[in-house]
């Protein structure tokens, strides 16, 4: 489930840390010509400081995103509008190609999924209610990881979470197919990225299986998690070869304060791990428990007078004390802070 301009929102609160559905990222201009978009992309993620010369630019430059992605949605919601509304865009449809190329190459994350349905053979139209089950994280944070995870040609590559494709394309076009095994829970998913890579020629293991397990018995230079984590999965770790490196998104609960997991294992395969502090995580995995700040705790927050208040000489942390913030998350947790606050303001959903 493959994820930045500015703060992104998360499931429609501006509460979350995870690159959610909506990006900061300014949109590409209407144009029917996908390579002009892709080189727009390309030069606004190098103008963010999310994209450097390398290997990693050389393919999201040639990569056609219209290919693995000919059908996304469009958030039609209006504010407080219920049930929420998406149209599905085609690339097959003439007028709907200038608003689809800057959905795919916008910046934002790209919807590609509603519901768990199948995205091959899907009729264009408008879908209401449920939710979203699958996107493509935001450009330049996958620009960034995929920067992190230091790819090489012929290395062995496990993309944890197909989503669209767009990291297993990039995996191949950087480390040659042979080397490169895409895994998703979702049969839907890998159905469609098999048949779309394919139309790109390449050809990578596509399998449908646990994200917790990988693929048992076989060991990658490379292991890259598209989804956030609440601990890195044991048995990634041990899939790792001697030189490997491991990056996947953790958090608690709650979504205001990630960390990113960088794990090696060095030649003498003694494993070594590092949690940083990041502002921006990849969207939550499935089954993971989430707690939010609704509308009306938000409202408590900015109008209660509260029981008790202490006021102090002492400026509260500041945003980018973000290792302060991760620890305070994981001591005491359950904590969630509203960052469309004027003021830092921080509320206990589950205590109230």
């Amino acid at each position: 489930m493959s994820p930045l301009g500015t703060r992104p929102t998360v499931g429609g609160q501006a509460s979350g840390r995870s690159a959610g559905p909506v990006s900061g990222a300014a949109p590409v201009e209407p144009e029917t010509d996908p390579a002009a978009a892709r080189a727009a992309m390309v030069a606004r993620l190098e103008d963010e400081g999310a994209l450097g010369p390398g290997p990693v630019r050389d393919a999201l430059l040639a990569l056609p995103r219209d290919v693995l992605m000919p059908q996304a949605y469009a958030r039609r919601r209006t504010p407080g509008e219920e049930p929420p509304r998406w149209d599905l865009l085609d690339w097959s449809v003439p007028q709907d190609r200038p608003e689809l190329l800057g959905l795919l190459y916008g910046g934002a994350s790209v919807l590609i999924q509603h519901e768990g349905e199948p995205l091959l053979g899907r009729a264009r139209g408008t879908r209401s209610g449920a939710s979203i089950t699958s996107m493509s994280t935001v450009t330049s944070l996958t620009a960034e990881l995929l920067e992190e995870l230091d790819l090489r040609p012929g290395q062995r590559v496990l993309d944890v979470g197909t989503g669209a494709g767009v990291t297993a394309a990039v995996a191949c076009q950087v480390c040659s197919d042979p080397g490169v095994v895409t895994l998703d829970r979702d049969r839907r998913l890998t159905g469609a990225a098999r048949v779309r890579l394919a139309d790109l020629g390449f050809r990578p293991r596509v399998a449908c299986g646990s994200g917790k397990q990988g693929l048992p018995g076989l060991k990658f230079d490379r292991v890259f998690v598209s989804y956030t984590v609440e601990c890195v999965p044991a048995a990634l770790v041990a899939q790792l070869a001697p030189g490997g490196r491991l990056l996947a998104h953790v958090t608690s609960a709650s979504p205001s304060w990630p960390g990113l997991a960088v794990v090696e294992r060095a030649a003498n395969g003694q494993i070594q791990g590092e949690l940083r502090a990041v502002e921006f995580a990849h969207r939550a995995g499935h089954g993971m428990q989430r707690i939010w700040l609704s509308e009306e705790f938000r409202r408590r927050i900015a109008t209660e007078p509260g029981t008790w208040t202490q006021r102090s000489m002492l400026a509260p942390p500041a945003d980018t004390d973000r290792g302060l913030w991760l620890a305070a998350d994981h001591l005491l947790g359950g904590l969630v802070r509203d960052f469309g606050a004027e003021h830092l303001s921080i509320g206990a959903p589950g205590c109230g």
